[in-house]
């Protein structure tokens, strides 16, 4: 995307000019999550992988989103996106 703009061919004294546009490829999952089983005091680990990487994930529960705190730890590295849950609960399911 950073590529996106108008460029510009001159010759000394004659020049032509073009706008180039980039679309954007949708973020896909390379390897999808998979279920976990962890027992409760422990963590689990939640792992995928994105086709784009260090592209922005989000995780979700129940369809609200989860922020980073020292119960949900979430990493990026690359195209690897991993949610590590602590202190694992009953109504972590």
């Amino acid at each position: 995307a950073q590529d996106a703009g108008e460029y510009t061919c001159d010759s000394g004294d004659q020049q032509t000019t073009a706008s180039l546009q980039v679309k954007g490829l949708p973020v896909l999952f390379k390897e999808v999550l998979q279920n976990v089983e962890a027992e409760e005091g422990g963590r689990a680990l939640l792992r995928c992988e994105i086709s784009k990487p260090g592209a922005p994930v989000e995780w979700r529960k129940g369809g609200l989103v989860i922020q980073p705190s020292a119960k949900y730890e979430m990493k990026l590295k690359g195209s690897i996106a991993e949610l590590i849950i602590h202190d694992v609960e009953p109504d972590d399911c």
